[in-house]
């Protein structure tokens, strides 16, 4: 299927792995150019080689930490205007209420919050200059099944739901778009790497890691490509009447 996106510019952070990486992937096929915002310049530019060699568009790195709203502002000066934003970037530690600290805890949501946050504002005004954009925030499930072990999580993708349909109900007077997508368990890098160790822990074999997600639907986790293609559909004129919808991907589980 033509995504009708081809030549757009994506601005996608946390874009060197997991489902950052697997957005820029599909969107790249599509033929959108790319700018992938991460805190390591090695993999972000292991990531960029990889796409470009199999795609004919342009892929353009830049290492930063988005958790300060000064860096923010510097990325998008460098990327200058962009038609579609991703945002990604940022994985909040679990624990429950005493077991994160006040300094953990505000860490994790410079990035992941307050980072989603500051990056749709830096972008915004240039969209609704052009009367066109749309901004595809990449959540998280416990926003919507609040575990107690990853109440710094629940509490922060709550509070992106929140911000992602407060921002699309007054967008749409500026021909932007918002929408989100909150993920369950998706088979990443990070996830898999602690799977393995509690496998080991469990079993006694790191490889029998795939057991764990047995329990879950269709009996293993998501893939990053699943979600991939959904954010990519939203980013389309195919979906263009779909702003302030966040949708769930995660195999249909409680």
């Amino acid at each position: 299927m033509d995504l009708q996106i081809a030549g757009k510019r994506a601005l996608v952070t946390g874009g060197s792995k997991g489902i950052g990486k697997a957005v820029a992937e599909v969107l790249a096929a599509e033929g959108c150019d790319l700018i992938l915002v991460a805190r390591d310049a090695q993999a972000l530019e292991d990531t960029a080689q990889a796409i470009r060699a199999k795609n004919q568009v342009n892929v353009e790195t830049i290492a930063a930490d988005l958790s300060s709203d000064a860096a923010v502002k510097s990325v998008v000066t460098q990327v200058g205007e962009i038609d579609i934003l991703v945002n990604n970037a940022g994985a909040i530690p679990p624990g429950t209420l005493t077991q994160v600290d006040d300094a953990t805890w505000r860490k994790a949501w410079d990035l992941k919050v307050y980072g989603f946050i500051s990056m749709c504002r830096e972008v915004y005004p240039a969209m609704a200059a052009r009367k066109s954009g749309v901004i595809v925030n990449i959540i998280g499930h416990a926003g919507e099944s609040h575990p107690p072990g990853y109440i710094a999580g629940a509490a922060g993708n709550a509070a992106l739901m929140g911000f992602t349909k407060a921002l699309a109900h007054g967008a749409h007077a500026d021909g932007i778009r918002v929408v989100g997508i909150n993920p369950g368990a998706i088979l990443t890098e990070r996830a898999i790497m602690l799977a393995r160790t509690k496998a080991e822990a469990q079993f006694g074999d790191a490889e029998r890691w795939p057991e764990l997600h047995k329990s879950l639907p269709f009996g293993r986790a998501g893939l990053p490509e699943e979600v991939a293609h959904t954010a990519a559909f939203f980013a389309s004129p195919l979906s263009a009447y779909t702003s302030g919808t966040i949708l769930t991907i995660n195999g249909g589980k409680e």
